[in-house]
């Protein structure tokens, strides 16, 4: 059975000002604690270069593929670890409420034969970081467009 781990914020921006925010990959250094490096492109196959700084852990680099996105929307990526073993559904998504209003959305879905059993094992710094970066991207949606 797959496991969801997820953060939802609502942030007092329009779409287009988030979407400016998780859009700049290369911009993520300047504001986002859970992927403090970020490199690549948001092109579907496109692989990204991530450092994923987990709460309480060292950061390691992640290189997951690109899915699927759409602008003021969502992106989607997966990520395949220990021999795929361990398999993720990451997924940024922008939810309009109003004009000026959304809810920003983060999180995973974890399958594969031990993906479930590491997503219960590392549930509360996974959320942490979660939250962490929602946080991050209202703090700077709501100043550049709020």
């Amino acid at each position: 059975m797959d496991v969801r781990i997820e953060h939802r914020i609502g942030v007092q921006a329009p779409a287009e000002a988030i979407w400016a925010v998780i859009s700049d990959i290369a911009g993520w250094k300047d504001w986002n604690p859970l992927y403090p490096r970020a490199e690549g492109a948001l092109r579907i196959g496109a692989q990204l270069d991530l450092d994923l700084a987990l709460p309480g852990q060292p950061p390691r680099a992640i290189k997951p593929v690109i899915l699927d996105w759409v602008p003021n929307d969502q992106i989607h990526w997966r990520l395949s670890m220990l021999g795929g073993l361990v398999r993720t559904i990451r997924y940024i998504e922008i939810e309009i409420l109003t004009e000026t209003g959304c809810i920003f959305s983060n999180g995973e879905v974890f399958s594969g034969y031990l993906g479930p059993t590491v997503a219960k094992r590392m549930r509360g710094a996974i959320r942490q970081g979660f939250t962490a970066m929602g946080e991050a991207v209202k703090a700077r949606a709501e100043r550049v467009g709020g």
